[in-house]
């Protein structure tokens, strides 16, 4: 099929990257003959599909004269909306207030919606009166007739609303006697909605191989392209779509698609998200690029002088992903299913990267936990839980056992420097800067209880039923305020429980999730020697 300048193929390449293939398939298939029932399977993208053959057919040149018509097999629900539809497409007719609202009425004024019938008549009155038209032209002869496409999107949804006209419409060229090819576009196979007893013949069968990733991102630069140049040319150039932002553009999409693909391949879906975050992205880039310029507005270009914008360098670009990858599966979970639009989301979910920023600067500098406000016994346990995932199993024993003589606790010594000419070893790094180690329940409860032996004995009322040394000790720890902390600090995060609640056999495993400046905070509350109770002190 011929195309005019401003729609060639080559414009066709460049906007449906991916579909070269298929684009000089239908074209040259469509060209040559009349072609009466196509079937087009598209299990990826068939709104970008409908898209393409709607560019191909809208087109067309005057000397390859192409009526079309595309309709929504989910919005033509009735038979008549579908006659209707189809017949104001194909006659180029506009239902406006101007006009009374009426469909296209024909030459004979009748209603051509009634039925099957009725529509195949319309079908052929609209190319008797195409040819009448085509004969007065001085380049048209009578002989010539033009062709009719009707492209039916979503055909899957036939089988549900309309099953009654799958027969006619993969039949309505031999019915009406007009050329015209039906083009069923669907995300299903044929074998899945066709009629049963062989009722309708078998279709010209087109199957449309997926995109790969860099057909995908190529897809969405043209889209940033086209935006940029509509926005140029009617003066309403917006900065976030300035040209010079297409590099860092297509290192997004990359993540985007990267994030989104696992859920999604669809290119409208993935450029709805894709739009709704953009915005928000780019919007530190250009605040940098305005406080750069002096700008107290936020304008990065006060003047309009300057041409480029600088971008951030490849640690910077690492922040940004690093910041708004968890904002993109947000992104998923509320606009793939469509439960608020792109606008309204994008307005709640516009975060100061560098308020941000500050902010878990200064949490991961005070501790993220605030345990001011935590009871005496919970206290304890963060402190006991710290130096469980701080100190060695093995030097438990040591650090927390006494024996009859009361002996001092024996801590590991410094290492000292080697001598000269001796044989180097590997120092050993610090379980305090490693990170905090996993620890059973059963140890942090015997650390807890040599805590509270130790340092809180004065603290408590005397009990006079309690005689042996420890026996109040382990009646606390049986308590069941004791599991109750635990639980409420887990549900705080300042324990980490790494073993699933439902798993019955061995111990419940924890981790501890406070800072040595939050465990040496608590440590100073309760008057306990933090120091003299770890493995590797300070």
């Amino acid at each position: 099929m011929a195309l005019d300048e401003t729609n060639s193929l080559s414009r066709l390449f460049e906007q449906f990257p991916g579909y070269e293939k298929f684009t000089s398939h239908i074209t040259s298939v469509t060209s040559s003959f009349v072609l009466p029932f196509l079937y087009i399977t598209d299990r990826h993208n068939p709104r970008t599909t409908a898209s393409l053959l709607n560019q191909i057919y809208r087109n067309s040149g005057d000397y390859s004269p192409t009526r079309f018509a595309h309709i929504n097999a989910t919005a033509c629900f009735t038979a008549r909306l579908l006659y209707d539809t189809v017949l104001n497409a194909l006659a180029g007719w506009e239902v406006t207030w101007e006009n009374g609202c009426q469909n296209w009425p024909g030459e004979d004024g009748k209603r051509y919606n009634d039925s099957i019938d009725s529509f195949l008549h319309g079908l052929r009155n609209l190319r008797n009166k195409s040819l009448e038209g085509m004969a007065k032209g001085n380049s048209r002869t009578a002989d010539e007739e033009p062709k009719m496409v009707l492209l039916v999107e979503r055909a899957e949804r036939l089988k549900d609303n309309l099953p009654d006209l799958i027969v006619p419409l993969t039949r309505l060229a031999e019915l009406s006697q007009v050329k015209i090819t039906t083009i069923l576009l669907s995300s299903a196979r044929w074998e899945d909605i066709k009629p049963p007893l062989g009722a309708s013949p078998d279709p010209y069968f087109i199957d449309i191989d997926p995109p790969s990733k860099q057909d995908t991102v190529d897809s969405l630069l043209f889209e940033f392209r086209s935006t940029s140049t509509t926005q140029a040319r009617a003066g309403t150039q917006d900065m976030t779509y300035h040209p010079s932002l297409l590099p860092l553009y297509e290192q997004y999409v990359e993540h985007v698609f990267n994030v989104c693909s696992l859920y999604t391949t669809d290119i409208q879906e993935l450029q709805y998200i894709a739009a709704a975050r953009w915005p928000g992205f780019v919007k530190p880039v250009l605040q940098e690029q305005s406080e750069a310029n002096g700008d107290a507005d936020g304008n990065p270009d006060p003047d309009g002088t300057c041409n480029e914008l600088t971008l951030p360098a490849s640690d910077g670009r690492m922040r940004l992903f690093k910041f708004f990858t968890p904002s993109l599966t947000a992104a998923l979970d509320m606009l793939y299913p469509r439960l608020t639009n792109a606008t309204d989301w994008a307005l709640a979910n516009d975060p100061d990267m560098q308020t941000s920023e500050e902010a878990q600067r200064q949490t991961n500098t005070e501790g993220s936990i605030i345990v001011d406000h935590l009871p005496r016994m919970s206290k304890f346990i963060l402190l006991a839980a710290f130096l469980a995932s701080t100190n060695p199993a093995k030097s438990d024993v040591r650090m927390f056992g006494r024996g009859a003589d009361k002996q001092k606790r024996r801590r590991r010594k410094s290492a000292s420097p080697k001598k000269v000419g001796a044989q180097t070893s590997v120092a050993k790094v610090s379980q305090r800067l490693l990170g905090p180690v996993v620890f059973p329940l059963d140890r942090l409860l015997a650390i807890l209880g040599a805590l509270l032996e130790e340092n809180d004995v004065e603290n408590r009322p005397h009990e006079p039923c309690f005689e042996l040394p420890g026996e109040h000790t382990d009646m606390e720890l049986g308590r069941v305020h004791i599991y109750a902390a635990i639980t409420e600090l887990t549900s705080m995060r300042a324990l980490h429980r790494t073993t699933a609640v439902e798993k019955l056999e061995g111990p419940p495993m924890y981790k501890c999730g406070i800072s040595f400046l939050v465990a040496g905070a608590l440590a100073k509350d309760l008057q306990v020697p933090l120091n003299d109770l770890m493995w590797d002190p300070v």
